[in-house]
């Protein structure tokens, strides 16, 4: 139902020059869902992230959060209307602490005068294992914590859709399994999720629907299972032949 969408993609298409992207890619993501994008590298899976989050403007196409028209917001008014994200290499304010990274999307995002800011990204810190970090620079955190800062950043400007650009990337399987335990309490909190990431399993454990890219053009969308048993998903992505 019509309702149910938070966020719809029709026609989207992104060009460099004369290299396509993404081509023509149109899907929905539906509130409270966790939908999980697969694709080789080259796909164009972060290149959507930037079309969603204003980062990068789209060549055609048109994309909607809640049914109004996203393609003239830049990127700090697309994160006061609720989109939050991560990157895949984290980017803190080194030289700040794990608390003061947090304040700045929950003043400037959420809205939040300082004395409820600052009670919601303590209790932020505290969701995603951080409360002992608090006062530490995020530039002296360990990859795990900068993992889990990129997420609370996030968080703290309380979005209704979350972007997570590979977030278990890099980390060891006992950390992975870490933070897909985090990813599945935000999913609990009714936060809708579209999740990038190439450490399968991760992936598979937390999303509802599954959508793969190639080349810039999606070429399966559906629950794990069916995805995975895709003829076309397992030559490209896995390289298994039908």
């Amino acid at each position: 139902m019509a309702d149910q969408v938070i966020l719809s993609a029709r026609g989207l298409s992104k060009r460099f020059g004369a290299i396509t992207v993404i081509d023509d890619v149109s899907f929905d993501v539906n509130r409270g869902e966790v939908l999980g994008i697969l694709g080789p590298n080259g796909a164009g899976k972060t290149t959507l992230f930037n079309l969603i989050s204003g980062d990068l403007a789209a060549n055609g196409g048109a994309l909607s959060l809640d049914g109004a028209q996203l393609a003239a917001e830049p990127p700090y008014r697309r994160c006061k209307r609720g989109i939050g994200r991560t990157y895949q290499v984290p980017q803190p304010f080194g030289a700040m602490s794990a608390f003061e990274n947090l304040m700045v999307p929950a003043m400037l995002s959420a809205g939040l005068s300082e004395t409820d800011a600052a009670a919601h990204c303590a209790q932020v810190l505290e969701d995603c294992g951080l409360s002992a970090r608090a006062n530490t620079d995020a530039g002296k955190l360990t990859l795990l914590d900068r993992k889990r800062l990129e997420l609370a950043r996030a968080l703290a400007g309380r979005p209704k859709l979350l972007l997570l650009d590979e977030i278990a990337g890099g980390l060891t399987d006992a950390e992975g399994a870490e933070l897909v335990k985090l990813v599945r309490r935000v999913k609990a909190t009714g936060v809708t999720i579209i999740w990038i990431e190439h450490v399968l399993h991760a992936l598979m454990a937390v999303a509802d629907r599954v959508m793969v890219l190639n080349f810039g053009e999606k070429i399966a969308m559906g629950t794990p299972q069916e995805v995975l048993q895709d003829p076309e998903v397992r030559r490209v992505y896995m390289g298994l032949e039908a």
